[in-house]
């Protein structure tokens, strides 16, 4: 898969299904090179973060309230934060003032690999590959509150 092909491609017309079924197809190598175009990777991430909303199971989170930050790390560091509130879900790119439930720091292909469904977020834990600062138990949950799409 090449940068200029992905570039092209339109990431909104692509279901959860099929973009979790391109990353998949991605090998650790690839996902390094294009993680090094800055446009592209935040073209990725704004999309991928965008899709939230639309992804959270509002039953699993009718009870909750929470602030969690993602840091992907790379050439450079993205923040994004979800907002969880009563079964309703509200991302923004930035860190706000606001102190987060908890904070998830990770690179750029285990974001990849977690948000396409590729990976196991408790291996990429064990591993050190995912860093967890504050309420490890809402991290531990969060694929129990967001339809996650699978790599078949």
């Amino acid at each position: 898969m090449t940068r200029q092909w992905l570039a092209e491609l339109d990431l909104s017309a692509v279901s959860p299904a099929e973009f979790a079924a391109l990353a998949g197809r991605l090998t650790d190598e690839e996902v390094a090179d294009l993680a090094t175009d800055q446009v592209l990777r935040k073209r990725v991430l704004d999309e991928v973060f965008a899709r939230m909303p639309s992804q959270l199971r509002a039953e699993a989170a009718a009870e909750l309230t929470a602030l969690v930050r993602w840091e992907i790390t790379g050439v450079t560091t993205e923040t994004y934060e979800v907002r969880v509130d009563a079964g309703r879900c509200v991302v923004r790119a930035g860190a706000s003032e606001a102190a987060p439930r908890t904070t998830l720091t990770l690179g750029d292909l285990e974001f990849l690999r977690l948000t396409s469904g590729a990976a196991n977020p408790f291996a990429l834990y064990l591993a050190r590959r995912v860093r967890v600062a504050g309420d490890l138990a809402l991290a531990a949950g969060m694929s129990r509150l967001f339809v996650v799409p699978t790599v078949d």
